[in-house]
């Protein structure tokens, strides 16, 4: 049975591309030639050129019979097409014994990856296995065990999955790890010295980013897919139990500096990450190391001393915690450290030494709205549930609701030593939240002696 050479399928009416071919050698004793399996990965143009019925699919490069080689996916066919049928039968080779051997080693998707990620639009590409040292795992429970994740029940539940990939996706056997550049354009800490004003987290001045980077993943894992049919894809971005920064660290992406976040080489600290878990084996780049030396520069900035030590961190001190994920009334000791933060804190990320290295993002959708740049505090003190909705709609801070964004507002408030706002604080002491409402009082009693 003939073995079809790239060359010849190549010139076959309506086949634009082939990605990949082998045949099987068959004799027309063990089945009819029409029907022989041709192994073809070819995108045509023509009506009545069809493949079908896929057994399975593997990686690699094809050698062909005219000496030719083909990198790409291999994937078992039966011509079911009469006239491609002819056209294959009547162009093929017809050597004396089969000559094809597929080599799976000698084919590396990871470039092609690479290049189809950063043409979606990311920044960074790097490939780790899907396994995490022991020491993360430990240091989580540590974090736990130590209660430093406040009422973040969520990461107790599924500390497992956490701790280990294939807990979360047994079938995982690579991450590809996906970094997002959101550097700011201007200083992320200048509203700090106006009091009277906002202070909003760089991440959140605009469109959620997680909308956009699943966005992308999507369809990166989707290419993927398609690239090489039957591989397996799963794709996550911060909302999942992954332990996204040591996993950018095992793909070379950057390093968890002293303050914990991730610190790269090449976009300082400001870098989205997004995973798609696979089950092809693309190896792993080398690990990056750990460039923080002996500056303390993250961890003395800190207004709350939420960091016990170097790469350690106490989430119930931390702003963002505080302003985002914590419930119910703020410890008063710790109000009056949180200035006018009123979504995140940017302070330890925004002093890295290594963003001197960083660049202003190029995305639209990440450029801050004029609305959140410095807003004032008055203004979002007077905002009911529906007016909450229409202002954050489409942005991260949605999710946080209402009353836990007044809340934050109240307490920057409190912090502002304006005695012009203390009229502010008292229109909302009789707040319909109770939480609301004692943070009102809190900041008006604040405010009573501004001059």
């Amino acid at each position: 049975m003939p073995i079809a050479a790239a060359s010849q399928l190549r010139s076959i009416p309506g086949v634009v591309s082939i990605c990949a071919i082998r045949a099987t050698f068959q004799t027309a004793r063990s089945k009819p030639a029409w029907a022989s399996l041709w192994k073809v990965l070819a995108i045509c143009q023509s009506r009545r050129a069809r493949y079908c019925g896929t057994r399975r699919w593997m990686t690699g490069t094809a050698r062909l019979g005219d000496g030719s080689s083909w990198g790409g996916i291999c994937g078992e066919y039966f011509a079911t097409d009469r006239e491609t049928r002819r056209i294959l039968r009547s162009r093929a080779a017809r050597p004396a014994r089969p000559v094809l051997r597929y080599d799976a080693p000698s084919m590396d998707p990871r470039p092609a990856i690479q290049a189809q990620a950063l043409a979606l639009g990311f920044t960074a590409v790097g490939f780790a296995r899907a396994h995490l040292a022991p020491e993360v795992r430990d240091r989580l429970m540590h974090f736990l065990a130590e209660g430093r994740h406040g009422s973040m029940g969520w990461m107790t539940d599924r500390a497992e999955q956490r701790a280990h990939p294939r807990a979360l996706w047994p079938e995982a056997v690579s991450v590809v790890v996906l970094g997002q550049n959101y550097g700011p354009d201007d200083d992320p800490l200048e509203t700090l010295a106006q009091p009277d004003r906002a202070t909003i987290s760089v991440y959140a001045r605009n469109r959620d980013y997680h909308d956009l980077v699943k966005k992308r993943l999507k369809a990166l894992g989707r290419w993927m897919a398609e690239t090489w049919p039957g591989t397996g894809i799963k794709v996550f971005v911060d909302t999942a139990p992954v332990a996204e920064k040591p996993l950018a660290q095992a793909a070379g992406l950057g390093w968890q500096g002293k303050h914990t976040n991730l610190v790269s080489r090449g976009w300082g600290s400001w870098l989205f990450l997004g995973e798609v878990f696979t089950t092809l084996d693309l190896g792993a780049d080398a690990a990056e190391v750990d460039h923080c030396g002996s500056c303390r520069a993250c961890l003395d900035v800190c207004p709350t001393a939420a960091f016990p030590a170097p790469y350690q961190l106490d989430a119930r001190r931390c702003i963002s915690y505080l302003t985002i994920e914590h419930r119910g009334p703020i410890d008063p000791e710790l109000r009056p450290l949180m200035g006018n933060r009123i979504y995140g804190c940017d302070d330890c990320l925004a002093v890295c030494p290594w963003n001197k290295f960083a660049r202003a993002h190029a995305e639209p959708a990440f450029a801050p709205r004029d609305a959140l740049r410095a807003p004032l505090l008055s203004e979002f003190a007077a905002l009911d549930d529906a007016g909450f909705r229409a202002l954050f709609s489409g942005s991260p801070i949605k999710r946080v609701g209402r009353d836990r964004f007044v809340r934050n507002v109240m307490v920057a408030i409190g912090n502002s030593a304006d005695a012009a706002l203390r009229p502010v604080a008292q229109m909302r002491a009789d707040d319909p939240d109770p939480v609301v409402a004692e943070a009102a009082r809190w900041a008006a009693t604040r405010l009573e002696d501004a001059g």
